[in-house]
């Protein structure tokens, strides 16, 4: 039995995982949300924006979004065999006043654990 155990998912943004061996690899995969602000959030975030300092309702909205996003990729990396997605990034884009788009990408692969290698081998 191995030491160190792989959680059921992993996700990086680098383009290795330490101590493991990509076994296969999938290819992109990627999560994305469209959402806009409703009137009461709106009017909400204008109000926190007069008083000044972190417009929290917004903070809360972008959270979620890119949590939602994040969920939506690993989603689409399971269902094609991945237990893990490297170079994870995110991006987002304002494609109307008030409605934005977050997409979260990166490539799914199957790791395993690297086995110990024998120095005399």
């Amino acid at each position: 039995m191995p030491r160190n155990p792989l959680p059921d998912f992993i996700a990086t943004t680098g383009i290795h995982l330490e101590g493991c061996d990509v076994v296969q690899t999938f290819g992109i995969v990627r999560g994305i949300v469209v959402r806009s602000r409703s009137l009461f959030g709106t009017l909400g975030a204008v109000l926190q924006t007069m008083r000044g300092g972190d417009i929290s309702l917004l903070t809360q909205l972008c959270e979620r979004t890119r949590a939602d996003a994040y969920a939506n990729m690993v989603s689409h990396a399971q269902a094609l065999g991945a237990n893990a997605v490297i170079a994870v990034r995110y991006d987002a884009t304002e494609i109307m006043a008030g409605v934005s788009e977050v997409l979260c990408y990166g490539t799914a692969v199957r790791v395993a654990p690297r086995l110990a290698r024998n120095s005399q081998d």
